[in-house]
């Protein structure tokens, strides 16, 4: 329905929108009608926007005929036809192709909620010159279905309000005098809070800023407001709109993508939720069946990208640069509030934090415990009826009764970032027979998986990254139905020679012996020490003194990243393995060349000896579409993979399959096979030294389909002059180089004499995203050129931009300000980790 809030009041914040929407509609010159669709969640003031375009007398002079229509439920095509007829003066005709012959015209289609809707009604308006229909809708398919009828449409998203556009819009409703700061200093402090709640929805910003408009202005009503928003959505009439509205994009979802929705309760308030960490937990539970062959991940994947495309969930961290979108995630705050009162009557999810009540009906399915939540062993059995249970997500600090022999049914176990977790509190793991999923990453103490791991027979994820594993036990070859193994840790240490590792040891012997007796020894050791000894036991202390540490020492491994047993190739449903250490040798890689299912793969631990049966291998796993190479800092890649073109592996070549491929350490050069990866669209290179910066970009150039090309610290050597992805005009006649890249990554690549990057002359033809750090006295005029060439440019990030020469910023500017397409390519600002 048309909106009934005040104009001058929900139009804050929208006036670019505006101003962009309605020069679209004047400068319409083609010789056919346009779409201008609007999507976004509910709240976001579409209906009002657009209401107020199509009242404003710049549009009114453009159109001869114009009509809004509201799309009503049950949809009736034939009355809406007719409801658009009455608007254009005829009532009684209901051929509009008849009634708007040879006129410009303007429908408005408010709310639409399917693609039928608009193909019914869409079939029945002219493609008249100069004519233009505007469509609002809460999915981002249904407008680009709509954007799809015309060749001139124009989809846009339409965002929530900026912090002090936010703040602008509540004032202006809550207050009348313009020095209510001075006036009430005690409410200044409290804005912020409400506003948050609110997350930039106009429809909350009003609706809670007119209930507070006609309360008493006082500190002790805005707090309880605040607390107990939950509560007074649910029974403050003056607030039934935000629910009301809200409820009616719950309301429209199929039962299948209701469960998911509400899934996301399990998390905190403003937790970023990891795209795929959320999508192996749904396929753990059973939300995601095989159907016709298509694989649950990718199931799964397609209910991810729903909810966003329904606007229930917001992208956290969204860019071009990723293949899907988005990696990770939240709920906006009012959203969560609903999806917490749907999952408690859903019995769903019971959340125990503080000041929680006991859930009398006790069939919850799922269980999180806040990090605020004090209770005891008896108050934790007593509040759920833990044999019920498919899943335990952990927040905060770990208790040893969390995990209890009732909890027969479990499939997820989800203890990602949980404080003070040690080895012998998952001694009795192995009880959780159907458990799917398992998550330890972030526990920093755990160094030993148990024995009893091999009873978890249903066991498919495994997530070790950030612990101190450093071998995984070897009754892992069991799980046969294991898939994905995740491991390692973002650093790597230096492989050590026998002299050094035995000098540790004498330096550091005597705290290994003395902490079977005394635990918090271990706090004392430097280098391989856990990072603290909390909840440590006699028993781990020993385990890890005795058993764990001699092991790494002798084998010079990195509990950073661990080794595989022997028997690995039993685990032949394995998809995913990284990072896992090779150990310097040849075992582990026979291990790996007979997991013929392997999707992608990780590895650290390469060197000269074991690169060619490392090589050999991976042209082994046909199915490979992702790898990672790490090396130690200082010995590098340097001649470890350069296997491909040797007389020995002539009959070896890279996995044809290959999609994805990141090399960390010194190569000096390209190894000649990464030339013939065909189907190659993500490459990141990262301390790999290459010597021939042009002589790589040539090679790199000519890969059909590389898309995303990251190079980060160090990929050039410091002598290199200049970085060239120009195409000179010469080369017009050659291949483009390129010709698929989307988003390119420059970070650091040398630290050397370089001073110059080019773009131009047809190369890079799709490059969408550049973002760009440097050192900053190198970075001047005519540092970086043609960048008003790259025709479909988008965005130019500049990270630490504090740092660069003023000149340089200008140059850069400049150039984005001359680039022909008449939206300009955005420059942004941001921070370099």
């Amino acid at each position: 329905m048309i909106a009934t809030l005040e104009e001058s009041q929900l139009i804050i914040g929208r006036a670019k929108e505006k101003s962009d929407i309605i020069k679209l509609i004047k400068n319409q010159v083609s010789q056919q009608s346009q779409v201008i669709s609007i999507w976004g969640m509910g709240g976001l003031g579409k209906t009002t926007l657009v209401q107020d375009i199509y009242q404003s007398q710049e549009v009114r002079k453009t159109f001869v005929m114009r009509a809004c229509l509201t799309v009503l439920r049950p949809f009736n095509c034939p009355q809406h036809i007719k409801s658009l007829a009455k608007q254009f003066g005829d009532e009684k005709e209901t051929d509009l192709t008849k009634l708007l012959e040879g006129k410009r015209y303007l429908v408005v289609l408010d709310d639409l909620w399917n693609t039928k809707e608009w193909d019914d009604i869409i079939h029945c308006l002219p493609n008249n010159a100069g004519s233009c229909v505007i469509v609002t809708t809460r999915e981002e398919s249904i407008a680009k279905h709509c954007s799809k009828e015309r060749n001139y449409a124009y989809p846009h998203q339409l965002g929530r309000l900026e912090n002090d556009q936010a703040r602008d819009l509540f004032t202006k409703k809550v207050f009348k005098e313009a020095n209510w700061e001075e006036k009430y200093p005690e409410l200044v402090g409290l804005i912020e809070p409400i506003l948050k709640k609110c997350g930039g929805l106009p429809l909350a910003i009003v609706t809670i800023g007119g209930f507070l408009a006609s309360q008493p202005k006082s500190a002790l009503a805005w707090r309880k407001l605040n607390e107990h928003i939950n509560a007074e959505l649910e029974m403050n009439p003056k607030l039934e709109t935000i629910k009301t509205v809200l409820l009616k994009s719950y309301d429209g979802l199929p039962f299948h993508l209701k469960s998911c929705f509400l899934y996301l309760s399990i998390f905190p308030e403003d937790y970023k939720v990891n795209r795929k960490r959320l999508m192996q937990r749904w396929t753990a539970e059973g939300y995601t069946v095989e159907m016709r062959g298509k694989p649950k991940k990718e199931i799964a994947h397609d209910i991810f990208m729903e909810l966003i495309s329904r606007s229930m969930i917001l992208p956290a961290q969204e860019s071009i640069e990723v293949k899907q979108g988005i990696d990770y995630c939240q709920l906006h705050d009012l959203m969560r509030e609903i999806s917490i009162t749907k999952s408690m009557e859903e019995n769903l999810v019971f959340r125990l934090e503080e000041g929680c009540s006991s859930n009398n009906q006790g069939t919850t399915r799922h269980l999180a415990i806040s990090s605020n939540w004090e209770g005891d062993k008896h108050e934790f059995e007593s509040m759920v009826d833990l044999s019920r249970l498919r899943s335990l997500t952990v927040f905060g600090e770990w208790k040893p009764f969390f995990i209890s022999k009732k909890m027969r049914m479990l499939r997820v176990l989800d203890l990602e970032d949980t404080d003070n977790l040690v080895d012998h509190h998952l001694e009795h793991i192995g009880k959780l027979i159907h458990l799917r999923y398992l998550s330890l990453r972030q526990c920093r103490n755990i160094c030993h998986l148990p024995d009893s791991l091999c009873d978890l027979r249903q066991l498919e994820t495994l997530d070790i990254r950030s612990t101190r594993i450093a071998m995984l036990p070897k009754t892992i070859v069991k799980l046969q139905k294991l898939k994905y193994i995740h491991a390692g840790n973002k650093t790597i240490r230096t492989q050590k020679s026998i002299a050094e590792r035995s000098l540790w040891l004498l330096t550091n012997g005597p705290w290994l012996c003395g902490a079977c007796c005394v635990p918090s020894l271990l706090g004392d050791i430097n280098t391989y020490g856990p990072s603290n000894t909390y909840g440590f036991n006699r028993r781990d202390a020993c385990n890890y003194s005795c058993c764990i540490q001699p092991c790494v020492l002798m084998m010079d491994l990195d509990d950073d990243f661990p080794m595989l047993p022997h028997g690995s190739r039993k685990l032949t449903s394995l998809h995913t393995l990284r990072h896992v250490h090779l150990a310097w040798g040849n075992t582990v890689i026979q291990e790996i060349e007979r997991l013929t299912q392997l999707r992608n793969l990780g590895v650290v631990g390469i060197n000269k000896k074991n690169g060619p049966s490392f090589y050999s291998a991976i042209s082994k796993l046909s199915q490979l579409e992702s790898l990672s190479v790490r090396a130690d800092w200082y010995q590098g890649l340097l001649g470890c993979l350069d296997h491909g073109t040797s007389s020995s592996s002539s009959t070896s070549s890279p996995p044809e399959n290959l999609q994805s491929l990141k090399l960390r350490g010194e190569l000096g050069k390209l190894p000649q096979w990464i030339g013939k990866l065909q189907n190659l669209v993500k490459l990141r290179l990262r301390w790999t030294k290459l010597e021939d910066a042009d002589a790589a970009i040539k090679v790199l150039g000519t890969l059909p389909r590389l898309a995303i090309l990251r190079l980060w610290e160090h990929s050039f050597n410091n002598g290199v002059v200049c970085l060239n992805f120009r195409q000179e005009q010469q080369e017009a006649t050659a291949v483009v180089l390129f010709p698929s890249l989307r988003v390119l990554q420059l970070h650091r690549i040398c630290s050397g004499r370089l001073e110059s990057v080019q773009f131009g002359g047809g190369a890079t033809p799709k490059l969408e995203l550049l973002q760009f750090s440097h050192f900053a006295g190198s970075c001047g005029v005519g540092f970086l050129s043609g960048l008003e060439e790259l025709e479909n440019l988008r965005e130019f990030t500049m990270l630490n931009d504090w740092q660069y020469r003023d000149d340089f910023v200008k140059d850069v500017e400049e150039q984005l300000a001359n680039h022909p397409n008449p939206n300009k390519p955005l420059l942004r600002f941001g921070l370099y980790n």
